[in-house]
């Protein structure tokens, strides 16, 4: 129902009341009404103008229309464009590489794993002293840095760790290493610490799945690669 009213004629104030019901499937039938109760009620038809108001009216509207709805495409293409960016990104850090340790090189440390520990190698200043290492470590904890200077790496781990089962040493004085016994030793850690950037696990090997003398096989050369990457003899270089 629409009502019209406040409809000034010889500058006496009227009140005209129009009622009709719109039927979406039959606009052009309410816009005959409207028409109609119009040209009963005004002089507009009487005007040479009246078709040409009208048209422009409704072009007027018709314009209006059409900038709204490519508005609102323009609105719901860039949200899209801004989802799919979004969902291309969290994929590329949910399904990142694993380096050749089973892990991942990060700006300021490295960390590797087999399925029974984690190791760490954080790079420090040359000459450093045991004696200035801070390395705190608890069930799902872990902190490793310098005395006195901002933590280097700080967090909660991936998973749980055996918390009398790790240790910690200085590699020539320029290099902390760490290694951890994980506590569920039948999965791959996906990263070090809660809410940083993954690896994508499906790529390592699933030595679960393997017999005992392929695992060990399948360890010894993890381990192997990871000394060799950091630079250090392999366990044949130091028996030779």
């Amino acid at each position: 129902m629409v009502t019209i009213s406040d409809y000034q004629e010889d500058q006496q104030s009227s009140s005209f009341t129009f009622n009709a019901v719109l039927e979406p499937s039959n606009p052009l039938g309410f816009l005959e009404s409207a028409f109609n109760f119009v040209s009963q009620n005004s002089n507009l038809f009487k005007t040479d103008s009246a078709e040409k108001q009208i048209t422009s009216l409704a072009h007027s509207i018709k314009e209006r229309i059409e900038a709204e709805e490519a508005a609102e495409k323009k609105r719901l293409k860039e949200e899209a464009k801004k989802k799919a960016a979004y969902e291309k990104e969290q994929e590329k850090q949910e399904k990142l590489v694993p380096n050749t340790g089973n892990g991942m090189a990060r700006e300021n440390y490295f960390w590797g794993q087999s399925l029974q520990e984690v190791t760490i190698n954080v790079p420090i200043p040359p000459g450093t002293k045991s004696s200035a290492v801070l390395c705190d470590i608890k069930t799902n904890y872990l902190k490793i840095g310098l005395k006195g200077q901002p933590p280097i790496i700080d967090g909660e781990l991936y998973k749980a760790v055996k918390v009398n089962d790790w240790f910690w040493s200085l590699e020539d004085r320029r290099e902390i290493s760490v290694q951890m016994s994980k506590r569920d030793q039948t999965e791959w850690w996906k990263s070090l610490l809660k809410g940083r950037p993954e690896i994508h696990t499906q790529m390592l090997t699933k030595l679960s799945d393997v017999d005992i003398e392929t695992r060990t096989a399948v360890e010894k050369m993890e381990f192997e690669l990871r000394r060799k990457q950091l630079g250090r003899p392999t366990s044949d270089e130091i028996q030779k």
